[in-house]
């Protein structure tokens, strides 16, 4: 077998990918953390927010008592670019069985001045700790194989600016939710796609809050284009992942005063609903 072949065989692991490695903070004193964005996870120009939400995540899972972001809450304050950036926590409050605590992540502007980028409350405790006891209403979204849906390469070309995070994602979109791509959006604020990590590695807690911020925008299946800036989102992890693809469904049901909300749903390989969010994110009108 040939080399490259060979190497593209082996699927990395969780705490060994590329993910993590673009993932990792540096402890540089207590609650203070270096990390450099990686260009990798960006869109256009901007580190997109599930990356970045995954980055702040890592600290705080560090920082705080309890291992596995329960609830995250961040505030898009000011568009995040490749480069140095500084991470500090918080310890807001411990208890038993859960922890709080806010972290913001930092840049310093072309002049010097240190600006702040994001800012996050959330939640942590531990998703082994939790009963095995489901009760719900919720269904995983209905969609075609795998091998049915289209990703980035099956285009005459990618998206523009988007090739950087889309090389690193393995997403396969709902044909359903594909008219925009085809210059024919269904005008149903609806996207749906399995998702992966491109070199094979399994989700986890922290990927998952990747995954909730990965798709294309609903709006562009309303008929919009151009970014779609994030001004809040919520996640909230409900157990710690099957191996295998996740699928992810993003819905949007009101678009007004030029934002509209986006609410996801993601499920593990054993149709366990494993993450939801809700964001606010701007759009472009005209």
């Amino acid at each position: 077998m040939p080399e490259a072949a060979s190497a593209a065989a082996v699927r990395a692991t969780i705490g060994d990918s590329e993910f993590d490695r673009d993932t990792a903070v540096t402890r540089r004193a207590p609650g203070v953390y270096d990390i450099d964005l990686s260009a990798g996870w960006t869109i256009i120009s901007a580190v997109n927010g599930g990356y970045l939400l995954a980055v702040l995540g890592r600290a705080l899972g560090d920082a705080l008592p309890h291992p596995d972001p329960f609830t995250i809450s961040a505030h898009y304050l000011t568009a995040s670019r490749p480069g140095p950036a500084v991470v500090r926590t918080e310890t807001v409050r411990t208890g038993r069985s859960l922890s709080t605590g806010q972290a913001s992540l930092l840049q310093y502007d072309d002049e010097g001045n240190e600006v702040e980028r994001i800012r996050v409350l959330a939640s942590y405790g531990d998703l082994d700790a939790l009963p095995d006891d489901v009760r719900t209403s919720a269904k995983p979204p209905a969609m075609p194989p795998m091998d049915q849906c289209f990703g980035p390469e099956d285009g005459p070309a990618p998206v523009e600016g988007s090739s950087a995070i889309a090389d690193r994602l393995m997403l396969k979109l709902d044909p359903a939710t594909l008219g925009w791509a085809l210059g024919q959006p269904s005008g149903r604020g609806e996207m749906r796609a399995w998702f992966g990590l491109a070199d094979g590695r399994d989700a986890d807690p922290l990927s998952l809050l990747l995954a909730v911020d990965a798709l294309p925008p609903t709006a562009f299946e309303l008929g919009l284009k151009g970014w779609v800036p994030t001004v809040e989102l919520t996640a909230h992890v409900r157990c710690r992942p099957a191996p295998g693809p996740l699928r992810v469904s993003i819905t949007t049901r009101n678009l007004a005063g030029g934002s509209l909300e986006e609410d996801a749903e993601v499920w593990d390989s054993t149709d366990r609903l494993v993450a939801q969010s809700r964001q606010l994110a701007r759009v472009r009108l005209g």
